[in-house]
């Protein structure tokens, strides 16, 4: 058997068995001239009724990892602008269903998708298969990381939604990054995203920022890409021949 057969027989697998749990959405997308198919779950709200009372007053686990967010893809048009991220290892943190993960290692990134809901890994999983791409899909709540690794650049998009996740973010990426990498952070331009940058700049991390348009269903989002470094000018510097 050819490993096209393979994978395709996983890829039948892995959707068949998910589309009996969930509605699932095809979503087309050309980013960057390229052209990508994620799986995502139709209506997310649905999902509420599977998180029980006593979950949602422990730790108000939302399913956002089940949409595609325009963050997600602002961020994924970002990673494959860049040049060099051939052979670097990446880790996206709140990875959803894949998509900047998926545009990284379609650029040669070494790369470990991360999210708290184990749901999400195997979207990651059936959207990586999709796209002819590898990832390390592993469970990771950010908030409290048991990661030996560091990695050369760690991406999130649409993260900083509510204000009890600022600094843990902002921690996972001290903890997560190479002394000399790169964090890239996508925002719908929330206003929690400037106390964000405070505390980005109050630990000692130099920060830029890229403004970028996405176009989703006919609707323009407005999304920044916040880049965070310990070095001055690390981020631009990854982007060079």
């Amino acid at each position: 058997m050819t490993k096209h057969a393979l994978k395709h027989g996983e890829l039948s697998i892995l959707y068949d068995e998910l589309a009996r749990e969930y509605d699932i959405a095809a979503t087309r997308c050309m980013l960057q001239s390229q052209d990508f198919l994620f799986y995502s779950v139709r209506d997310s709200y649905a999902l509420l009724d599977r998180i029980s009372p006593e979950e949602f007053a422990r730790d108000e686990k939302m399913p956002y990892w089940a949409e595609i967010w325009p963050s997600s893809l602002a961020l994924a048009e970002f990673l494959l602008e860049r040049r060099n991220l051939h052979g670097r290892s990446v880790i996206e943190i709140g990875s959803g269903v894949g998509v900047a993960a998926i545009a990284a290692a379609r650029k040669g990134a070494l790369v470990t998708a991360t999210d708290y809901c184990e749901e999400a890994l195997r979207f990651m999983t059936l959207n990586a298969l999709q796209n002819g791409v590898r990832l390390e899909c592993r469970p990771l709540d950010w908030r409290s990381i048991d990661l030996d690794e560091r990695y050369d650049v760690l991406c999130a998009a649409d993260v900083l939604y509510e204000r009890v996740n600022l600094l843990p973010v902002i921690s996972a990426i001290d903890r997560l990054l190479q002394p000399e990498g790169c964090a890239l952070i996508a925002d719908p331009r929330r206003r929690l995203a400037e106390q964000f940058l405070d505390m980005a700049f109050e630990n000692g991390f130099s920060v830029s920022t890229s403004a970028r348009t996405v176009d989703r269903d006919g609707q323009e989002q407005q999304v920044n890409i916040y880049r965070i470094s310990r070095i001055r000018g690390a981020c631009d510097e990854n982007d060079r021949e």
